[in-house]
């Protein structure tokens, strides 16, 4: 059987060093769409090193996505990676994500989930430095037509939007060539670059990466709810709803709560199709 839960469950964390310093971390807010206006005082933050501040979502790239790759190929699980979808992203800091880093990532399958025609894989990354931990990771993996091993059902995590209207909207627009940049930071799927690939795939151009709308999302709310401190941002998860292409427009509605923001995001060009749904950033 291509998915053996308990051999998955059980084996070892697979663990290896990772390192990064200002050139990644400005990558990174470059390929999210950071320094626009370039000379803004609040973009600077993202891009001049003098200034630099880490946004979280970072942490889903540092190491070059060593925990997804990884967990794939951990005992137990035999799949096909053109089943694989990205169904959802969480990631909670245990404290700032520091300019200059090294640090210790240890990944395992968490946990797995029989959903009849299909399974959910749950790859747990934790990252810890010399001081102690920095963050802890939860990719869940959808695969297609690997269901049936006898598993749990496992949970249905559904966030309820308030009936009122949001208290901020916000646009973010996907430039032209944002995939090809934000793929720099470790991503080289060529769903997200290859045009004939693309279309092997269903879509009639490349996508946009899903984790980059995810890091576009958080530097919304990071900039208009957060006042534009990364340091107040303690969690942030998400489901992965729809695609987006690059050129078309990012809607962001919040609804602000204690301690909390609920986010859903929709492509405004193709009358607000889903892209992130039960988005949830927690903060101080």
């Amino acid at each position: 059987m291509p998915i053996d839960a308990a051999k998955a469950l059980a084996a070892d964390p697979r663990q290896g060093d990772i390192a990064w310093d200002h050139k990644d971390i400005q990558l990174y807010h470059l390929g999210l769409g950071a320094g626009l206006p370039a000379t803004d005082p609040d973009e600077l933050r993202y891009t001049l090193e003098s200034k630099l501040h880490v946004l979280p979502s970072f942490a889903t790239v540092a190491g070059a996505g060593m925990a997804m790759m990884g967990g794939l190929a951990a005992p137990g699980i035999e799949v096909n990676l053109a089943d694989v979808l990205h169904g959802g992203q969480s990631i909670e800091l245990h404290r700032p994500i520091p300019v200059k880093g090294s640090a210790t990532s240890s990944a395992k399958v968490a946990a797995l989930y029989d959903k009849g025609k299909a399974a959910v894989i749950v790859l747990r990354t934790e990252v810890a430095d010399a001081e102690g931990p920095l963050w802890t990771s939860d990719a869940q993996i959808f695969v297609r037509g690997e269901g049936g091993f006898g598993g749990e059902r496992g949970p249905s995590v559904r966030e309820e939007l308030p009936e009122r209207a949001p208290d901020r909207v916000e646009e973010r627009t996907i430039r032209e060539e944002q995939a090809l940049l934000y793929r720099l930071s470790g991503d080289w799927n060529p769903l997200h670059a290859d045009p004939e690939f693309a279309k092997t795939a269903g879509f009639d151009r490349p996508i946009l990466h899903g984790l980059c709308s995810y890091g576009m999302t958080l530097k919304a709310v990071v900039d208009t709810a957060l006042g534009g401190d990364v340091s107040r941002v303690r969690a942030y998860r998400t489901r992965f709803a729809g695609i987006v292409f690059p050129g078309e427009t990012l809607r962001i509605r919040m609804w602000q709560e204690t301690g909390r923001v609920l986010v859903a995001v929709s492509a405004a060009d193709r009358d607000d199709a889903p892209v992130l749904a039960d988005t949830v950033v927690e903060h101080s």
